[in-house]
């Protein structure tokens, strides 16, 4: 008699246990009855038929996806491979689930080709010094297509871009040139830039014969200064210009007005 009882009491239990759901709050679970849509409902305690209701469970949390490495040619006709990360969430869980079978592994082929496609339409160096830019394209791709799936994509970010052997040797030398190229501008910019302050102080010093002397003992301070065995002797400006008129040609002297010794003899 008990038995006749308790057989129904177990199956009671059991399918009160079996109807019973407990979603948290970053879950939401689609509800399906006799096969169609019905809600969706959640979070908190849900009751579920068996056999004629189910729920799809859906999570709305950020999903932290890594794409796998992939072989990009790039515009310039270069051989890299690029891995990268995406970050996306469902904000319908309804589309995330009639619209799509399997919503994750749907968003990491979409973003893979999508990686593929955009870096083959730049160079290396946009690859390496644009990330930003082709970041945000990416990003803009994937989130436009899967926006019919209910899937919002917040960020894709490209981690790494290897290269082989020899192009990191190309770049090598092609960083190397660079540099030597910008230091030879550089040189190039303060000789231009000495030579203008050098005009600017002769023509200074030639305006007082005072400052051109007192530059001349300066630098005699400065070499007395030094461990050289160098000995200089100061000679007055006057006497050079009096050499120089010495050493000046007869016609020359005869332009300005001056006798040689032989015309005084012969006079």
């Amino acid at each position: 008699m008990l038995i006749s009882y308790l057989v129904p009491v177990v199956l009671l239990v059991m399918l009160l246990a079996a109807s019973i759901r407990i979603l948290p709050e970053y879950k939401r679970g689609v509800v399906f009855f006799l096969g169609r849509f019905q809600s969706v409902k959640g979070p908190g305690l849900l009751i579920i038929i068996p056999g004629i209701q189910k729920m799809e469970v859906v999570d709305l949390r950020v999903i932290t996806m890594d794409v796998p490495e992939q072989d990009v040619i790039s515009q310039d006709n270069v051989t890299v491979k690029v891995n990268a990360v995406l970050y996306f969430r469902v904000v319908d869980p309804e589309k995330a689930i009639i619209q799509v079978e399997h919503f994750v592994n749907a968003t990491s082929q979409l973003a893979q080709t999508t990686l593929r496609s955009v870096l083959g339409k730049h160079d290396l160096d946009e690859m390496l010094s644009e990330r930003d830019k082709l970041n945000d394209d990416i990003q803009e791709i994937i989130d436009s297509s899967a926006e019919s799936w209910g899937i919002k994509v917040a960020n894709v970010e490209i981690k790494h871009v290897d290269l082989d052997e020899s192009m990191i040797r190309a770049i090598a030398r092609q960083a190397e040139a660079e540099r030597e190229r910008r230091a030879k501008v550089i040189h190039a910019e303060g000789e231009l830039q000495a030579s203008k302050k050098l005009v600017e102080a002769a023509n200074v010093m030639s305006e007082n014969s005072a400052a051109l002397q007192l530059r001349y003992l300066q630098t005699m301070s400065d070499m007395s200064t030094k461990n050289a065995s160098t000995i200089v002797f100061p000679l007055p400006m006057d006497i050079m210009e009096a050499f120089k008129h010495m050493k000046a040609s007869p016609a020359a002297r005869a332009r300005t007005g001056g006798t040689t010794p032989d015309d005084s003899d012969a006079s």
